[in-house]
């Protein structure tokens, strides 16, 4: 697709991501959700960046101008938006985020009814009329143009939602939460506090240039010195839209996706609670499979990206899915990644187990792994590249039967992702620092040549 990549439509604001691109963006999805009788309002929320109200404003505009109503929902995590439009009858969720990127991109994502991220047909429909828009006089007019409202009650019902989904208080745990100066600044603690939590909240003071800015699920460093200096059992890190979650342990020590995954799903199989395999993606540590299996529970791969995870869950009836990143699908309580919940349940397993957040991770050893990523000037063309092709080759075979090799376009980032596993650090470092540098060089003489 030309617009939408695996996370939506995303770019700088205001260049790549204009305003013009939004009200167009708003035109096209407000004609296909009237065509597709798909809903009749959309809820639009937003997280913290200086670009979201612009861009809010120019998405709902173009709603309007399709016969759209819209509930602007303000500053809301993105699975927030997603509970709210899957309970709000004929509402198809919206969200203004670039998520854990930098400050200065933005981005648009949809989310039907139900509350799951669109079908590509869908947003195929929708690229299509982005490019070939109704003309002004086949749109709604007069009474039939789309009206724009506050929502401003959706945080409280949203946390009342999420803290009744556990089982347990989590009173008498002391956690530091980052909440990366994005949507979760106000509802991270508000929530961790009604389910009983101490709460030392930390990078929650967003000014519209801070979101993701050293901080966050991407950046623990602050995170892992606040957490032992606060005497926390936990640290809890979200990213600019709240859909991920990563956490430190009592000393410091990044916890990251796969041993999330493993602490809950490991968890959820003792309570009976564990339906189907455990979807992950190739990202995965090699250690989160062996955990698993050897527990009986079987394991399966996805290509990046939350939405072929989930995709993938339903379609095996699966309860649990996830990625290394902090993306967490607890698809019982809802329908995206959502790094509230997932920091809720996490803490419950600590309450209800009496176990530290270290020996919980000790259920799996993960095997070194090293990411480079390359940046590029294209993503086009790499892939078919003889020099890198061959490189890739060298690397595979000398990494042999103790690791592998992955090499992938990022989704939503002008990089190419080269990640390798295996007993010695030093050496992966070695392999894809030299592989990456090479993209890099290939792919700049590509795009001048």
């Amino acid at each position: 697709m030309q617009y939408f990549g695996t996370d939506g439509l995303r770019g700088i604001a205001n260049r790549d991501l204009s305003p013009e691109l939004a009200m167009r963006l708003g035109i096209a999805a407000g004609t296909v959700f009237r065509e597709k009788e798909l809903g009749h309002s959309v809820l639009i929320g937003r997280d913290t960046r200086q670009s979201g109200p612009m861009l809010l404003s120019a998405l709902a505009a173009g709603f309007c101008s399709a016969g759209i109503h819209v509930f602007d929902g303000g500053v809301l995590t993105t699975p927030a938006v997603a509970y709210l439009a899957g309970r709000t009858q004929g509402c198809i969720g919206a969200v203004v985020s670039a998520s854990h990127n930098p400050a200065e991109d933005n981005g648009i994502k949809f989310f039907s009814n139900a509350g799951y991220k669109l079908d590509d047909p869908i947003l195929e429909a929708i690229e299509e009329y982005i490019d070939h828009p109704p003309v002004p006089d086949q749109r709604p007019s007069g009474r039939e143009t789309g009206w724009k409202k506050a929502f401003p009650d959706g945080a409280q019902p949203y946390v009342d939602y999420l803290t009744g989904q556990l089982g347990v208080r989590l009173d008498g745990l002391r956690v530091v939460v980052d909440c990366a100066n994005g949507a979760a600044s106000e509802l991270g603690p508000m929530a961790l506090r009604q389910a009983g939590a101490q709460v030392i909240s930390i990078h929650d003071q967003p000014d519209g240039r801070n979101i993701n800015l050293e901080c966050g699920s991407t950046h623990l460093e602050s995170l892992q010195s606040a957490t032992p200096e606060w005497s926390a059992q936990a640290g809890l890190a979200f990213d600019g839209d709240a859909d991920r979650l990563m956490a430190v342990d009592h000393r410091g020590n990044a916890i990251d996706g796969d041993q999330i995954l493993v602490i809950l799903g490991l968890h959820m199989l003792q309570r009976g609670e564990l339906k189907g395999p455990v979807v992950t993606t190739v990202m995965s540590n090699l250690g989160l499979r062996k955990a698993f299996e050897a527990s009986g529970v079987e394991v399966l791969e996805t290509q990046v990206g939350d939405r072929f995870v989930l995709q993938e869950m339903l379609e095996k009836g699966a309860s649990l899915g996830g990625e290394q990143s902090g993306h967490l699908i607890l698809l019982r309580d809802s329908t995206t990644g959502d790094g509230i919940l997932s920091a809720l349940r996490l803490l419950s397993v600590m309450k209800e187990t009496g176990r530290s957040l270290d020996d919980l991770a000790g259920q799996m050893q993960r095997l070194p792994q090293v990411l480079v990523n390359a940046t590029v000037d294209t993503k086009e063309g790499w892939d078919t590249d003889p020099d890198i092709r061959k490189a890739i080759g060298e690397t595979e075979n000398a990494l042999s039967n103790r690791g592998r090799l992955l090499v992938r376009p990022s989704g939503t980032e002008a990089l190419i992702r080269v990640m390798a596993e295996g007993p010695d650090a030093a050496e992966l470092q070695t392999m894809v620092e030299r592989l990456a540098t090479l993209i890099t060089e290939k792919q700049s003489q590509r795009r001048t040549g």
